[in-house]
Protein backbone atom coordinates (compact mmCIF):
# COMPACT_ATOMS: atom_id res chain seq x y z
CA UNK A 1 0.00 0.00 0.00
CA UNK A 2 1.60 3.23 -1.01
CA UNK A 3 2.39 6.03 1.54
CA UNK A 4 1.00 9.45 0.49
CA UNK A 5 1.12 11.01 3.70
CA UNK A 6 2.56 14.86 3.79
CA UNK A 7 5.84 13.79 4.78
CA UNK A 8 6.11 11.45 1.83
CA UNK A 9 5.13 13.98 -0.51
CA UNK A 10 7.73 16.42 0.93
CA UNK A 11 10.43 14.11 0.61
CA UNK A 12 9.27 12.91 -3.04
CA UNK A 13 9.20 16.63 -4.04
CA UNK A 14 12.81 17.25 -2.50
CA UNK A 15 13.90 14.08 -4.37
CA UNK A 16 12.56 15.65 -7.43
CA UNK A 17 13.95 19.19 -7.16
CA UNK A 18 17.43 17.19 -6.34
CA UNK A 19 17.32 15.60 -9.30
CA UNK A 20 16.15 18.49 -11.21
CA UNK A 21 19.07 20.51 -9.69
CA UNK A 22 21.50 18.03 -10.38
CA UNK A 23 20.28 17.62 -14.32
CA UNK A 24 20.55 21.12 -14.53
CA UNK A 25 24.08 21.10 -13.05
CA UNK A 26 25.40 18.80 -15.38
CA UNK A 27 23.90 20.50 -18.48
CA UNK A 28 25.67 23.47 -17.08
CA UNK A 29 28.83 21.90 -16.72
CA UNK A 30 28.24 20.32 -20.66
CA UNK A 31 28.10 23.64 -21.78
CA UNK A 32 31.13 24.66 -20.35
CA UNK A 33 33.08 22.56 -21.12
CA UNK A 34 31.73 23.23 -25.05
CA UNK A 35 32.47 26.46 -24.43
CA UNK A 36 35.95 25.82 -23.21
CA UNK A 37 36.49 23.57 -25.99
CA UNK A 38 35.27 25.72 -28.56
CA UNK A 39 37.27 28.74 -27.70
CA UNK A 40 40.41 27.01 -27.36
CA UNK A 41 40.10 25.73 -30.89
CA UNK A 42 39.50 28.86 -32.00
CA UNK A 43 42.26 30.70 -30.35
CA UNK A 44 44.96 27.65 -31.69
CA UNK A 45 43.62 28.36 -35.07
CA UNK A 46 43.77 32.15 -34.66
CA UNK A 47 47.66 31.77 -33.12
CA UNK A 48 48.61 29.24 -35.71
CA UNK A 49 47.19 31.61 -38.44
CA UNK A 50 48.38 34.79 -37.13
CA UNK A 51 51.80 33.41 -37.54
CA UNK A 52 51.83 32.18 -40.70
CA UNK A 53 50.40 35.59 -41.91
CA UNK A 54 52.96 37.53 -40.28
CA UNK A 55 55.57 35.42 -41.68
CA UNK A 56 54.08 35.97 -45.33
CA UNK A 57 54.26 39.78 -44.23
CA UNK A 58 58.02 39.89 -43.17
CA UNK A 59 59.16 37.85 -46.68
CA UNK A 60 56.35 39.90 -48.61
CA UNK A 61 57.75 43.05 -46.92
CA UNK A 62 60.99 41.53 -47.70
CA UNK A 63 60.82 41.05 -51.61
CA UNK A 64 59.40 44.29 -52.10
CA UNK A 65 61.92 46.21 -50.41
CA UNK A 66 64.66 44.13 -52.34
CA UNK A 67 62.77 44.89 -55.52
CA UNK A 68 62.64 48.58 -55.08
CA UNK A 69 66.10 49.10 -53.08
CA UNK A 70 67.94 51.63 -56.04
CA UNK A 71 65.46 53.70 -56.88
CA UNK A 72 62.12 53.80 -54.35
CA UNK A 73 63.55 52.03 -50.75
CA UNK A 74 61.81 54.79 -49.12
CA UNK A 75 58.73 54.86 -50.81
CA UNK A 76 58.66 51.47 -50.75
CA UNK A 77 59.17 51.49 -46.44
CA UNK A 78 56.26 54.14 -46.36
CA UNK A 79 53.95 52.57 -48.16
CA UNK A 80 54.70 49.23 -46.44
CA UNK A 81 54.33 50.68 -43.16
CA UNK A 82 51.18 52.50 -44.10
CA UNK A 83 49.39 49.12 -45.31
CA UNK A 84 50.40 47.05 -42.28
CA UNK A 85 49.07 49.72 -40.19
CA UNK A 86 45.78 50.16 -42.09
CA UNK A 87 45.38 46.06 -42.19
CA UNK A 88 46.29 46.01 -38.35
CA UNK A 89 43.27 48.72 -37.30
CA UNK A 90 40.93 46.73 -40.01
CA UNK A 91 41.24 43.88 -38.30
CA UNK A 92 41.40 45.10 -34.94
CA UNK A 93 38.05 46.91 -35.74
CA UNK A 94 36.78 43.21 -37.05
CA UNK A 95 37.70 41.48 -33.38
CA UNK A 96 36.01 43.77 -31.60
CA UNK A 97 32.66 43.71 -33.27
CA UNK A 98 33.02 39.89 -33.51
CA UNK A 99 33.46 39.74 -29.48
CA UNK A 100 30.67 42.54 -28.99
CA UNK A 101 28.20 40.37 -30.96
CA UNK A 102 29.09 36.86 -29.55
CA UNK A 103 26.71 34.34 -28.56
CA UNK A 104 24.82 34.70 -24.79
CA UNK A 105 27.16 32.25 -22.83
CA UNK A 106 25.31 29.25 -21.87
CA UNK A 107 22.15 29.55 -23.95
CA UNK A 108 21.24 26.03 -23.62
CA UNK A 109 21.05 25.99 -19.73
CA UNK A 110 19.35 29.59 -19.63
CA UNK A 111 17.11 27.83 -22.40
CA UNK A 112 16.15 24.65 -19.48
CA UNK A 113 15.70 26.95 -16.57
CA UNK A 114 13.30 29.35 -18.56
CA UNK A 115 11.45 26.49 -19.50
CA UNK A 116 11.93 25.12 -15.63
CA UNK A 117 10.17 28.29 -14.63
CA UNK A 118 7.45 28.13 -16.59
CA UNK A 119 6.47 24.80 -16.30
CA UNK A 120 6.68 25.66 -11.89
CA UNK A 121 4.52 28.85 -12.77
CA UNK A 122 1.88 26.41 -14.62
Amino acid sequence: MPRTGLFDSLRRLLHTTVELAGVRLELLVADLELEKLRLVAALLRALLGLLLIGLGLVLAAGFVLLLLWDHYRLGAVAGLALLFLLGGWLLLRAARQRLLQGDALLAGTRAELQRDRDALRG
